[in-house]
């Protein structure tokens, strides 16, 4: 679909904002690597191939029988028992000294048809957030295996940092999109209809915002417990006030311009002079308001689980990440892991926004 001259004029502002551009692609590539993290970071083979045929353990269930094992349950990948099983097409007994036969069948000296033999194709990172690793101290510094150290129970951070980015960005987008339509549904109401209708939104606005939500999310906690779509939903329900009263303060100011006196004037409905005349024109105060509302929204899940009222337990969380960071002084990786984390990834949400914002300015062009 073709962009009309308006909206290529945005782009190319927006494209000229060399800071907001380079924002954007960097972030993209964070993210689409975010959004791939089954096969960037695992402990289980992207492709594996056993006796001519290809299985993608990464995406689904295999039992250890499927590759000539003993047991009903899931095969575990890293053991070199299993490892043997796939590599030598389960032809040999493989429950003593597994590592001679794999070496020995990649050395090409063993006896094993060519037929028969199988391969692995491992993500970069061998570990899957919760995998945990028993070899050695935990914390421990980073090192060649694990490239920004583990935490105190023994799991890959660079791991767990990219499980974490991936939950917080789709939580943001989720309650950010959510969260803007109402409340900037919400703002408009109020500003164009305003009289006694705007007096009772005001009213129940100071209402709602004296509710002290974090003892609501407790409560709801305890009750029905910890979850994300449980989390997106409370945050979405305190969240929404954020842009009512910037849209509400547009909405108020342009109701009686000429042009929406004309389109009334014409019989055009309200709907349609909120929506297509007013708010494109309060497009550029909606989206100052934006930044804000999504670094809150990335602070506030970090927040809620550093307090331990955010996801689950047993979820990859950036907040978590810096709890351990507290706990554990004597491991400086963790906070500056941590710390770099969020200073990045709000940077580039914040230099993004900015960007849009500025497009949408027909007062702002670029060099």
């Amino acid at each position: 679909m073709a962009l009309s001259e308006l909206n290529r004029r945005r782009w190319r502002n927006f494209r000229r904002n060399g800071r907001a551009f380079w924002s954007l692609v960097i972030f993209s590539v964070l993210f689409v690597v975010a959004m791939c993290a089954e096969i960037v970071a695992n402990d289980k083979p992207i492709v594996a191939s056993y006796r001519g045929e290809f299985y993608f353990p990464a995406y689904r269930f295999y039992p250890e029988t499927t590759f000539g094992g003993d047991f009903g349950t899931e095969a575990i990948y890293n053991d070199p028992a299993v490892q043997c099983l796939i590599v030598t097409g389960g032809s040999q007994d493989c429950w003593d000294t597994p590592e001679d036969l794999i070496a020995a069948v990649r050395a090409g000296t063993s006896d094993i048809p060519e037929a028969e033999q199988g391969w692995m194709i491992w993500p970069p990172i061998p570990f899957h957030y919760s995998t945990i690793n028993n070899v050695g101290s935990a914390p421990s510094a980073p090192d060649a295996t694990h490239w920004l150290g583990t935490d105190d129970t023994a799991r890959d951070v660079l791991a767990r940092v990219i499980y974490g980015f991936r939950i917080s960005i789709l939580f943001t987008l989720i309650v950010t999109v959510v969260a803007s339509v109402v409340g900037i549904a919400a703002g408009a109401i109020q500003g164009y209809f305003g009289g006694r209708t705007d007096l009772v939104f005001q009213r129940v606005l100071e209402i709602w915002a004296s509710t002290p939500s974090l003892y609501v999310i407790i409560i709801l906690f305890a009750i029905l417990g910890r979850s994300f779509w449980l989390l997106v939903f409370v945050t979405i329900l305190f969240g929404w006030p954020a842009l009512v009263g910037v849209v509400r303060a547009e909405f108020l100011r342009a109701r009686n311009l000429e042009y929406v006196r004309a389109a009334r004037a014409l019989g055009v409905s309200d709907r349609t002079i909120m929506f297509r005349h007013i708010l494109p024109n309060a497009m550029v105060a909606t989206l100052t308001m934006l930044p804000f509302v999504v670094t809150g929204t990335i602070s506030g899940l970090a927040a809620l689980d550093y307090l331990g009222y955010g996801l689950p337990a047993s979820a990859p969380s950036l907040g978590e990440l810096a709890l351990q960071a507290k706990q554990n002084l004597q491991a400086p990786w963790l906070a500056f892991t941590a710390f770099f984390t969020f200073a990045i990834m709000l940077s580039l949400l914040v230099f993004i926004f900015e960007g849009v914002r500025d497009a949408f300015d027909p007062r702002k062009t670029f060099k």
